[in-house]
C-alpha cells in the first residue's frame, strides 16, 4: 500500500543532513503511524467489528485509526483522559477529522464509574471499561490498540522502514550513518534499532556500514524512555538516548521550540510542532558537542503535521507580539 518514502537533503547547522520523508507515505497514514499500523492493513482482521483505542484528543494516532476503522467498516471507540472545552466548542485538527470519520471519542472523566478509573493509566482504564461494559461482550470481535500504537504489531511496518534505510545506505555507499528521531513512547526507535541490528547481521553488513540509532525523549525524560524500551525489546536493542540538558514538558509551549520549528521549516519541509522542535534542538546540541563531521545524519520525519492546525494557533496566540 505504501511506496518507499524518499530521502531529501537539508541544510542544518551549517552542514547537510538527510531527511527520511515518512510524512509523504500516505495522506491518511503519514509518518510513524503508517509504519505502526502497517500490520493491520496487510493481515486478515475479517473477524473484527470494532476497534478500541486510547490516547489524547489531538493525537495523530486518533486520526489514522479513524481512517483505518472507516476503511475496514469497524466501529471505533477512542478513550481520552481529557477534552478541553475549547476543542469541544471548536473541533479542529485530528479531533475534528476523526469525528468526521465516525470516531466515538469518550472522555473517561464523564463515565458513570469515573471514580474507579481515577489514577489509572489510560490504557488500563480502557481495559477495565471493556472488561466490565456489556456492550463489549464479544471480545473476539474487538481489536485493541494501546496509546500511540505501542504494541508488538508495530514492529511489522518498522521492519520495512529499517529495510529501506539499509538499502538506501548501501545504494549511497554510506560508511557511517546515524539515524535520529525524537521519541514519545519510544516504540519506533526501539523496534527500528532492533531491526537495523538484526537485518544488518543477516545481510553480513555490520562491518561494512556502521549504523547507529539515536533518539531523545519528548515525554517524561530519559529514564522513562528506557522503561518504555524495556517493555518492547531486550536491552541489547535499546537505541542510544541523547539530550541537550533541558527537560521538555510534552505539549507545553516553548519559545525555543517555536524558534527551532520556524528555522527548520525554512528548508521548505513542514515539520510538526510537538516532537520535531525538541528533536532538532537535541540534534543541534549533539552536532555542536561531538565530532561527527565524517558521519552522515538521517533524520526520520515521522509526520503529524495535521496537528499543526491546532498547535500553530496556540503558539501564535502566546507569542503574537513576535510572530
Amino acid at each position: 500500500m505504501f511506496s518507499i518514502s524518499p530521502v531529501q537533503a537539508m541544510n542544518f547547522e551549517g552542514r547537510s543532513i538527510y531527511i527520511k520523508r515518512d510524512d509523504l507515505l500516505h495522506a491518511d497514514f503519514g509518518g510513524n503511524k503508517a509504519r505502526k499500523f502497517y500490520h493491520f492493513l496487510h493481515h486478515d482482521y475479517s473477524h473484527v467489528t470494532q476497534l478500541v483505542a486510547s490516547g489524547s484528543a489531538q493525537a495523530n494516532s486518533l486520526y489514522s485509526l479513524s481512517v483505518l476503522a472507516k476503511q475496514q467498516g469497524w466501529k471505533f471507540d477512542y478513550y481520552v483522559s481529557h477534552i478541553s472545552e475549547f476543542l469541544l466548542q471548536h473541533p479542529q485538527g485530528n479531533y475534528a477529522a476523526a469525528i468526521q470519520n465516525g470516531a466515538n471519542i469518550i472522555d473517561v472523566r464523564h463515565l458513570t464509574d469515573a471514580e474507579n478509573l481515577d489514577g489509572m493509566h489510560l490504557d488500563d482504564a480502557m481495559r477495565h471499561i471493556v472488561s466490565s461494559d456489556p456492550s463489549y461482550a464479544d471480545k473476539k470481535q474487538l481489536l485493541f490498540i494501546p496509546e500511540g500504537g505501542r504494541c508488538e504489531y508495530a514492529e511489522t511496518g518498522i521492519a520495512q522502514l529499517a529495510s529501506e534505510i539499509i538499502q538506501w545506505a548501501q545504494d549511497q555507499q554510506k560508511k557511517q550513518l546515524k539515524i535520529f528521531l525524537p521519541s514519545g513512547t519510544g516504540t519506533t526507535a526501539a523496534y527500528l534499532n532492533k531491526q537495523i541490528i538484526q537485518q544488518q547481521a543477516k545481510l553480513l553488513l555490520m562491518d561494512v556500514i556502521a549504523i547507529e540509532v539515536l533518539t531523545c525523549s519528548t515525554v517524561g525524560g530519559d529514564e522513562y524512555l528506557r522503561q518504555q524500551f524495556s517493555q518492547l525489546v531486550d536491552e541489547v536493542y535499546f537505541p542510544n538516548i541523547i539530550n541537550d540538558g533541558h527537560k521538555y514538558h510534552f505539549g507545553k509551549l516553548s519559545r525555543r521550540c517555536f524558534d527551532m520549528w520556524n528555522t527548520v521549516c525554512q528548508s521548505g519541509i513542514e515539520f510538526e510542532l510537538l516532537y520535531d522542535p525538541v528533536g532538532f534542538l537535541v540534534l543541534q546540541h549533539y552536532l555542536n558537542s561531538n565530532t561527527v563531521s565524517a558521519t552522515d545524519i538521517l533524520y526520520i520525519h515521522q509526520g503529524g503535521v495535521l496537528g499543526n492546525k491546532t498547535m500553530l494557533p496556540r503558539y501564535q496566540r502566546k507569542f503574537s507580539h513576535t510572530v
